[in-house]
């Protein structure tokens, strides 16, 4: 019995019972991280028992003569026979290995339905033969904490599922991939535990090479406490740092000190905004590859290309998807939650990681309200049962601790006395205030022109063009959004860092996307009214480094521009309205505080997740994902021709054609990646101003402004928020 195709060379099949026990192999190593290591095995080892029917193998001999799909489906078998062994919803894991996790409704339908089928008795009783431990003869064991936590967390079944889940169908992807490469794909061979002495080395050549400032001495005692802070238990710690204290350093330097002291094997660290994992990748890169053993330690995944489209035929898009076997991860917030919260196998593929993970939110103040509780909830579990530590850090750390997921809750403080800080760091920026009467958008580019080097933040993409054509009657500016393609932005990025250290002229206009995590540092800064950690984000752009007796922030809200900003904001917008401006700036610790009890309250964050948590207990797993839906959802990548073209052509070319082994091109792809709103992106297709490539993924054929890069026009309010 067979359980693939033969494969290139030597044109052997993949034998069905080395199939199932190496899947199995597999996926009990995996499920050992989180102590279900028995139970994922199990159901690796039924997940594909369906093929032993007659049907399915005849279908398997004609779809290598003739070409295409087998025809024939293989999943009730395995499923019906989890249910038999009294594993319950566990048995949505076999049912959805390939097409994605079921409801329990479908599943009890399905399962209805294979008490009756034929195929499935004649393939169970084919596979004993040569898979007699299909029968175990002791129940399957199940992790020994599940009792307890099933009294104290009704999700944490869910997230089992989930987790299980993951390892099974990582599992499938990883041997047949071993079959038609005919090599099994290595493990990494280093673990974030290693990884200490690295970071350390590396840090330490950082700082010899960089140019001294006043605040040096605050991000070392960032740093140490940190360090200090990495030897407490696993669970949940807080990072409240200002802008410019050594945040990433810091946060980075706990992970891979903490993961020293408990043995831990990963590191994965999410930032809110795919524009910024690239600066954040490069930097740990210097730090943990420098001196390595030449194995890379750091994935960067940010690609957001849907390598799950259910096109036919282009089975290696999903063994292109990455399944994190990294020692150290640098993702999206959003990569991250929609892969936990989704239902399908491409994404889950890498979910069972997190177990026994240091999971770091980097500006966690950036996660959605609306979704707070679903998150903080599966943060929670993943910290008391799945062996994992979460380090939230921010500069506007919100209260987490306010909402029911975490009400009660150990979080452990790395700085123990952050306001002290804050004051200290506080006072290189002056806040000026221009709200009543508004300004208009020309007058701001007229003044912010005036400056010699000088940052101008709005909120949207249509504002930022808008604005960078006034500034440009004035003098010449550069210009940042995610129209631009991630080596444009790049580009401008470095331009601009070497203006400011040369001490030339600089002007720059940019959406918030160089607010998060970006490390500028400008005499002088105009910022759109926005939410107050907004704000804050932006002063942190302006004098970062201290050399300034002071820096000034300019916030204004104009009258003729930022009306999308109560569509991007809401009633956060509102919030910082009623608690901010020349008498209380937002570097305030506890008007920040008060600001986020009102913005939880204002967006009802408590029922806004319910739908999502209810969802969760009665195990439909499709409809969940359908919920959980993160900003980036409203935009596509755009593949945009700047820079090396012929380069360009060649991938989109594989990509295009569905060659075997193309899917490596996939993250060649990234400097070319720009981001349209999803319907933005199918009217250019309409109008053949784009052209599909792969899934959700365009081609831009449209003019590209050299410095503004796609310029579209939207009847659509919401789409000109992205």
């Amino acid at each position: 019995m067979w359980a693939h195709s033969a494969r290139d060379g030597d044109g052997l099949r993949h034998e069905l019972g080395d199939h199932l026990r190496g899947t199995a192999w597999r996926a009990g190593a995996f499920g050992e991280v989180f102590n279900a290591g028995p139970l994922a095995a199990h159901c690796g080892l039924v997940h594909d028992i369906g093929k032993g029917c007659s049907d399915w193998q005849c279908g398997l001999i004609r779809a290598e003569s003739r070409g295409g799909p087998v025809g024939v489906p293989h999943k009730h078998a395995g499923t019906w026979l989890l249910d038999q062994q009294n594993l319950g919803i566990m048995a949505a894991v076999v049912f959805g290995h390939h097409g994605g996790l079921p409801s329990q409704s479908r599943l009890k339908e399905e399962l209805h339905f294979a008490d009756d089928d034929g195929p499935v008795a004649e393939a169970i009783r084919r596979v004993e033969s040569i898979v007699p431990e299909i029968h175990s003869a002791a129940p399957i064991a199940l992790p020994a904490w599940l009792p307890e936590a099933a009294r104290d967390d009704p999700y944490a079944l869910d997230l089992l599922v989930r987790m299980v889940y993951s390892t099974v169908v990582d599992a499938d992807f990883l041997d047949t991939e071993a079959h038609f490469a005919a090599a099994s794909r290595p493990l990494h061979p280093v673990s974030a535990a290693d990884l200490a002495e690295r970071f350390e080395h590396g840090r330490q050549g950082m700082l010899d090479g960089a140019r001294s400032s006043p605040v040096d001495g605050l991000r070392q005692a960032v740093y140490e406490q940190c360090v200090a802070a990495a030897q407490g238990p696993r669970g949940i710690y807080r990072i409240p740092a200002p802008t410019g204290s050594g945040k990433t350093l810091a946060s980075g330097g706990f992970a891979v000190h903490h993961a020293r002291h408990h043995g831990l094997k990963r590191v994965i660290v999410a930032v809110p905004f795919m524009s910024i994992t690239e600066q954040n990748a490069a930097v740990y890169r210097d730090l943990l590859e420098q001196d390595g053993d030449g194995h890379p330690v750091v994935l960067e995944h940010h690609s957001g290309i849907d390598l799950d489209d259910g096109t036919p035929g282009r089975p290696w898009q999903r063994l292109a998807a990455e399944n994190w076997d990294a020692p150290f991860v640098v993702t999206t917030t959003i990569r991250l939650f929609e892969s936990l919260f989704s239902n399908k196998p491409a994404a889950m593929r890498r979910v069972h990681r997190l177990a026994g993970s240091v999971i770091v939110l980097d500006e966690v103040q950036a996660l959605p309200d609306r979704l707070l509780l679903p998150i903080l909830s599966a943060l929670r579990t993943l910290t008391r049962w799945f062996g994992a530590t979460v380090v939230l850090a921010s500069a506007t750390q919100p209260p987490f601790e306010l909402l029911s997921p975490l009400r009660g809750e150990r979080i452990m403080d790395v700085i123990q006395e952050p306001k002290p800080l804050y004051e200290a760091l506080g006072t290189r920026v002056r806040y000026r205030w221009l709200l009543d009467p508004k300004p208009t958008m020309a007058q701001i580019a007229e003044e912010a022109a005036a400056k010699p080097q000088v940052l101008v933040v709005v909120n949207t993409t249509k504002d930022a063009a808008r604005m960078h054509r006034m500034m440009e009657e004035h003098r010449s500016a550069l210009h940042l959004s995610t129209r631009m393609a991630a080596a444009h932005r790049r580009n401008t990025l470095e331009d601009i860092r070497r203006r400011l250290a040369a001490g030339e002229p600089v002007a720059v206009v940019s959406t918030q996307l160089v607010e998060a995590g970006v490390d500028l540092d400008f005499p002088d800064g105009f910022r759109a009214a926005a939410p107050a950690d907004s704000l804050q984000q932006a002063a942190g752009r302006i004098n970062r480094s201290g050399r300034l007796p002071y820096g000034t922030v300019t916030i204004f809200d104009p009258e003729d521009g930022n009306e999308a900003a109560g569509i991007l904001y809401g009633p956060a917008l509102q919030a910082t309205r009623d608690r901010f401006g020349p008498d209380c700036s937002p570097d305030d610790l506890d008007a920040l505080q008060e600001y986020y009890q009102a913005r939880f309250d204002f967006h009802n964050v408590e029922q806004a997740g319910q739908e999502i948590q209810m969802e969760r207990l009665a195990h439909d797993f499709p409809r969940v994902a359908d919920l959980f839906r993160m900003i980036d959802e409203w935009t596509v990548p755009v593949v945009v021709r700047y820079g090396d073209i012929e380069e360009l052509d060649r991938i989109l070319s594989y990509l295009r054609d569905g060659r075997p082994g193309a899917g490596a091109k996939l993250r060649a792809l990234r400097p070319y990646l720009a981001t349209l709103p999803r319907g933005a992106a199918r009217r250019a297709v309409e109008e053949g101003l784009a052209a599909p490539v792969i899934g959700d993924l365009v081609e831009w054929l449209g003019d590209y402004h050299p410095q503004r890069g796609i310029e579209i026009s939207s009847l659509d309010p919401q789409e000109l928020v992205f």
